[in-house]
């Protein structure tokens, strides 16, 4: 299912205070993007997904928040590089921004792994 444009545009509102962010497709959903290829967020259904690593994902769940988890015909997986954004988070732009700005070094580190796998795939391509 297609993210809902009222939710895209609040998420963005949201957001705002990063600086220009741009948006890309993921699976059925939406990521979002700073500084290029720095994928901070996505939203997936009516749930906004944060990037995490293991000095952020404790701070997520201290709030409720939880990892992103699908079914596979092993069970359950969780990903906990995905958390969702705390609730209290989706009506306050402040909160929004500070749980941002927490996830800025993850999705910065995994940018910064994923761009020499991107450059070799990019020439052998060309």
């Amino acid at each position: 299912m297609p993210t809902d444009l009222v939710l895209l545009d609040h998420v963005l509102d949201l957001f705002s205070g990063l600086g220009p962010v741009a948006i890309g497709r993921m699976f059925s959903g939406t990521a979002l993007y700073v500084r290029g290829d720095v994928m901070f967020a996505t939203i997936l259904g009516d749930t906004v997904w944060m990037k995490s690593d293991t000095s952020t994902t404790a701070a997520y769940a201290a709030t409720g928040a939880h990892a992103f988890s699908f079914r596979r015909k092993s069970g359950l997986r969780e990903v906990t590089s995905l958390m969702s954004l705390p609730e209290a988070a989706m009506d306050d732009p402040d909160a929004a921004l500070a749980w941002a700005r927490l996830s800025l070094p993850a999705a910065e580190a995994a940018a910064a792994r994923k761009r020499p796998l991107k450059a070799r795939k990019s020439a052998r391509l060309a």
